[in-house]
Parts: structure tokens; sequence; C-alpha cells
């Protein structure tokens, strides 16, 4: 059993809460542009003091609304400044915020109103609220619902005008650092989706931890642009750090509208699922390829790995480094500039990067720091950083945190960034803890001797193949998904005679494939999927990713899916977790002819 803690220099003062920053002296009567806001005509500065008055104004509002301490209030909208605004608002009356992903489904919407029992809700728009007042019909309470795309915001605004200055510092001053702050339900991959209690001490210690370890991306002069959804906790604690230290934030919903919302506002760090940047990667590739530069890329690709690698082995040699400068020249500030030409740093979690992309992306300019967590630490419990990098892990402990490897594998946390329990659910949480007070990931994974953990695969999805082999299918799914026509890899084996996978295609690269080979541009992965020149291209990746594996452990057939698996038809969660259950069901004939 190992254990790894560093010490913790953050203190939460018992007294604090989340929205006390706002108010600060120095905030309320600030000029510093502390957001950039899309409105009509692009993107225009809003400084400290106009968001202190937008939050006070909102928070009288909900509190002539009737808004009680303690009380929940849902939030389904897309990534907004409304959204932040919301939030504050709601910790400012000791409210709750309980979130919910825009693309939830009719039935996990109903399951959160159910379980979460919240007396209102703040809609993004007319879809949203139908949805809403769809599935509220049949619940015990009534519920009020604000939409912010028509006006309901403003109209809340002016029910708060006779609230005080006094009414609204007594209800902020009432809430201390173990209160709870929001609900945030896990994404749910078996079963219904649990409700963790963060309070505002865990958010305030998780974000104020993160600016001190990472002082380099969260300097004063840094922006990033906020695109992944509020209802993750990952990018809910990345805009509490850019309130606390003060960073210009802008945020994004429209993944169509990407590219030029980072050619105009130019962050210097962006935080994104491993998924971005395989497409990015991958987005580069095809790019350059289609311009007949295919070979120039393949040569600087292995320039930047290499490039990166030597990095940690002492100072690249005087060769390399020359043809590094080539390299930028002729391919890496082109992708630099896709993501806005002033990106240094790039943060990801939920899943793995996989070390030959950690290396290419530092190589090319980009570092990007893996880290791992679950809502119930809050976001982050471990992270790579700028000073302290080594890649194919995810970093060592954050300050105050400390991990130990159980007997058989699982990663345990204990930490200030503990939840403080599942939503009216004592047995989950008992259930979750080990008698000395443990959180139990469910995750596998060893630590080094520097105290760097590497992440092997989940404890209940570890395939034990009909010989007896036990595997984690993480890993090779991983190096799967990062051939450029494939999207989605699920490995399957459990009691099986050898290993197999199903594959889905990547729509964008086969679009640029079938042109590329003179296939129908309407054929699809169903009438795709026994093509030879396809499979060949796959077998490449397949026989890659085997060697990364005992002989046991390696695929031995696959099967192309004849759809994708995405968070639209149900096969991810919001997160981008597979839904191995799921997909076994449904694929259960595919799955079947893997092994006739």
């Amino acid at each position: 059993m190992r254990v790894h803690a560093d010490p913790a220099p953050t203190v939460v003062a018992p007294d604090t809460q989340l929205a006390d920053v706002v108010f600060a002296d120095d905030r309320v009567n600030g000029d510093m542009v502390l957001f950039q806001r899309r409105s009509a005509g692009g993107w225009h500065p809003v400084t400290a003091g106009q968001f202190a008055a937008d939050v006070r104004s909102l928070a009288a509002g909900f509190l002539a609304a009737g808004i009680q301490p303690g009380d929940r209030v849902a939030l389904l909208a897309g990534t907004s400044y409304e959204w932040t605004l919301v939030d504050y608002a709601l910790w400012t009356v000791a409210a709750l915020p309980v979130r919910i992903y825009e693309t939830s489904s009719a039935e996990q919407v109903r399951w959160v109103l159910e379980d979460a029992g919240p007396v209102a809700a703040v809609v993004g728009r007319e879809t949203h609220r139908r949805l809403v007042e769809d599935v509220a019909e049949g619940l015990s309470k009534p519920l009020r619902v604000w939409q912010i795309d028509d006006g309901g915001l403003d109209r809340l605004r002016e029910d708060g005008l006779d609230v005080t200055d006094a009414q609204l510092r007594e209800r902020r001053r009432a809430v201390s650092a173990d209160d709870l702050a929001t609900i945030i339900y896990t994404s749910g991959t078996t079963g219904r989706p649990k409700g963790c209690m963060l309070s505002h001490g865990n958010l305030l210690y998780e974000a104020r931890v993160a600016i001190d370890s990472l002082e380099r991306i969260f300097g004063r002069d840094s922006s990033t642009l906020l695109f992944l959804p509020l209802a993750h906790v990952f990018a809910r604690v990345i805009q509490v750090a850019c309130v606390e230290r003060g960073i210009r934030l802008a945020h994004s919903a429209d993944q169509a509208g990407l590219t030029e919302d980072l050619a105009a506002l130019k962050p210097s760090f962006l935080l994104a699922m491993p998924r971005v940047f395989e497409r990015v990667y991958n987005g580069a590739q095809q790019r350059a390829r289609a311009r007949g530069k295919g070979r120039i890329f393949d040569w600087a690709d292995r320039i930047a790995v290499a490039y990166s690698q030597a990095l940690d082995n002492g100072r690249p040699g005087l060769r390399l480094r020359l043809a590094h400068r080539l390299s930028d020249r002729l391919v890496y500030r082109r992708l630099r500039a896709a993501l806005g030409g002033r990106v240094g740093y790039a943060i990801s979690g939920g899943a793995p990067l996989g070390v030959r992309l950690g290396h290419f992306f530092r190589g090319s300019g980009i570092t990007v720091l893996e880290g791992y967590g679950m809502t119930e630490t809050s976001a982050s419990a471990t992270v790579n950083l700028p000073h302290a990098l080594k890649i194919g892990t995810v970093g060592p402990p954050l300050p105050g945190v400390e991990i130990r490897i159980a007997d058989d594998g699982e990663i345990l946390i204990r930490g200030p960034i503990l939840f403080q329990g599942y939503w009216r659910n004592e047995q989950a949480t008992e259930e979750s803890h080990t008698a000395d007070g443990w959180l139990r990931t469910g995750d596998l994974g060893a630590l080094d001797e520097d105290g760097f953990l590497t992440i092997s695969g989940r404890k209940k999805e570890i395939i034990v193949t009909a010989g007896g082999k036990n595997l984690a299918p993480e890993p090779i799914e991983d190096r799967l998904r990062a051939h450029p026509l494939i999207s989605q890899a699920v490995v399957v084996g459990d009691r099986r005679p050898y290993t197999a996978a199903l594959i889905t295609l990547d729509a964008e690269a086969m679009t640029s494939w079938k042109r590329a080979v003179g296939r129908p541009e309407h054929a699809g992965p169903a009438e795709l999927r026994d093509d030879p020149d396809l499979l060949a291209q796959l077998q490449t990746a397949v026989d890659e990713a085997n060697t990364a594996v005992s002989r046991p452990e390696s695929i031995r057939r696959f099967r192309i899916l004849p759809v994708d698996l995405t968070e639209e038809n149900g096969y991810l969660t919001p997160t981008m977790k597979v839904k191995r259950a799921l997909v076994h069901k449904d694929f259960a004939a595919d799955i079947e002819e893997l092994y006739r």
C-alpha cells in the first residue's frame, strides 16, 4: 500500500463563502476587466465593478422572489456569462444552484428535479423551458421558471429594486465555508446519477490551490475561453478560480463558431477533454494531407515528439533544435494559430490523453497538463504542473490531498476537496468511503517514486478473459482513438477466448477518406464496414495499439459499428464516458460476430 501527500499551504477561513470576493472593496469599485461578454456586435468587456452590480441586482431579485437559505434552484443553460452570474447571485443569498446538463434527456431532467427538489429553475431558452415544465408537471411542488433569453433575469432584477444592501449582506455573511454551495450530479455510467454535495470550502480550496500550484497559468495577464459545459465540476472550478484570481474569462457554447471565438479572444490557456486535442491533431493532419503536405506534417509530428522526449532526458541536440525550428515555421505555428495563437498551456481531464499526443503538443509549443479527479473530489485531486511534469501520468496530488493505493490497486483519496456525501443517499455515501475515511474512487492506478499518479483503468471494468488474463480496456482504447478515422473504441472479451474491439468512425475524417479513395460521399459506416481498404487502415491502428500490451491482451479482431457513440444517442455521458453496459446490450449481435 503506497501513500503520497504534499503539505497544504492553502487555508479557507471558516467564515468565507464563494461570493465574498465579488463584494470586496477593490472589486465593487474596480475597473479591472473580469469578463469578455458576447453581445450584439461582438465581445464586450465587463469590469469587476459591473459584475458586482450585476450579481447584487440579481441576488436581490432572488431574495424578493422568496428564495430561502438552502433552497435549491435548478440551472439548465449553455455555458455563458449568465450562468456565472446566476451561480454567484444564488450564493449571495445562501441558495444552492443545481446544475443540469444542456444535453440531458427528459428522463434525466426529471430524476434531478425529483431528487434535488428545487423550488425554481433558471433556463437558457424556450426549448429548455418546455423540457423543464413538461417533466415538472408530476412533481409534488410547483416550479417557478425564469428564462434567460426572453428577459427573465431582467424582470427578476426589477422585482428586487426594494431589497437593501443590508439584507443581502446579512444573507451572504450567514454562510460559512462548511455550508453547501451546490449539488452536482454524477454522469451516471452505471445507474441513476447521484447528487454530490460540495461546500463553499470544497470549491474555494480547490480553486485557490490550483491558483497557487499553476501560477504560470493563472497570471494577472492570463485569459481563457470556457467552452466546456459549466454543468461539469471541472469547468465550474475554473470559473471560480478565474473570479478569485481576477483572470479574464469568456464563455462560448457555440461549438461551430469556436475557431472564430478563439481567434477573436486569443486566450492564454484552455481547458478541454482529451477528445478536443485528438480532434485538433487529426484536423491539422487531414488539412495538411489535403494540401499535399502530408509528408511534411508527419515529419514535423516525429520532430515534435522527439523534441519533447529530449526535454525529459536533457537538452535537445543541435540537429534536433534546428529541425524543430523549421517544423515550427512549417506546421506548429499554424496549429497554435487555430487555438488563437497565444495558448501556451492547456489543462486536460476526464480521460487519458495518451503519451504520444502529450509529447506532440508540448513539442508543438502547447503543454497539456493532465489531471485526475471526480465530482466527489471537487474536480482535480492530482495534476501535472509546468515545473513538475511527467507526460503519461496525471501528476502528483494537489497540496493537502492524500493519495493511497489499496492492496487491490484501487486509488483512495483524502483531503479538504472531498465532497460532503451524496444528496439524500446515506447508504451510497457510506459505501463510497473506507472505514478510516478514504474515498473509494473505483479507479485503478499506481504511484511512482516521485508521487506521480498513473491511471490504469476502472475497477469495475476490468476484463477477465477465458484464459484468466486480467486487463483494463482504457489504455488500449485510448491508443485506438488516436487514429484519425476512429471516433470511439470499446474493448470486449470478458470470459471470452480473446480480446476484440468495437470501433466507430469519425464522420469528419471519413469525409476526407472517402474523397481520397473514391468512395461515394453518401456512404455511411453500415455500407463501408466491410470495405477492404478501410479495414486495412483500421488494422494499422489495431496493430499499433497491440504493441503496448502483451499477446494475451492484444486485440485479435475488430468490428465497425453502424453508428457512432455520442452523447446525443445516449451511448456517452456528458463527460464523454462510454456507457459500456448499454453498448454491450444494444450491440450484442456485433459482439457475438467477433467470436464466430
